[in-house]
């Protein structure tokens, strides 16, 4: 199932859900350049050739993002369409207000 939810609601949730993973799915000079403390980096053009190898457990929580939010919502609805269970899509880091890792 597909979900959009604004990027501090959704990362708020995320730390009640068991399992979750927060996946940044621009690319990794982006990702070098700043990203939400506990994220992984898996680009958006990986995605079809690489993420059930990656996130072998389908019923895994994933909420992705990007930078302006494009990426993460077609990011999101491809991992729909692969026939993963739980997919939130939060939008872009650029409306992310609070600290992030280089």
């Amino acid at each position: 199932m597909y979900q959009k939810k604004e990027i501090h609601a959704g990362l708020e949730e995320m730390k009640s859900v068991p399992n979750a993973l927060l996946v940044d799915v621009r690319n990794p000079a982006e990702y070098n350049g700043g990203h939400i403390p506990g994220s992984i980096n898996f680009a958006m053009s990986r995605i079809l050739q690489e993420a059930e190898e990656a996130f072998p457990d389908k019923a895994q929580p994933l909420y992705v993002y990007c930078q302006s939010g494009a990426r993460s919502a077609r990011a999101g609805k491809l991992l729909d369409l692969m026939g993963y269970e739980s997919v939130t899509d939060l939008g872009g880091i650029a409306d992310y207000q609070g600290p992030r890792e280089k």
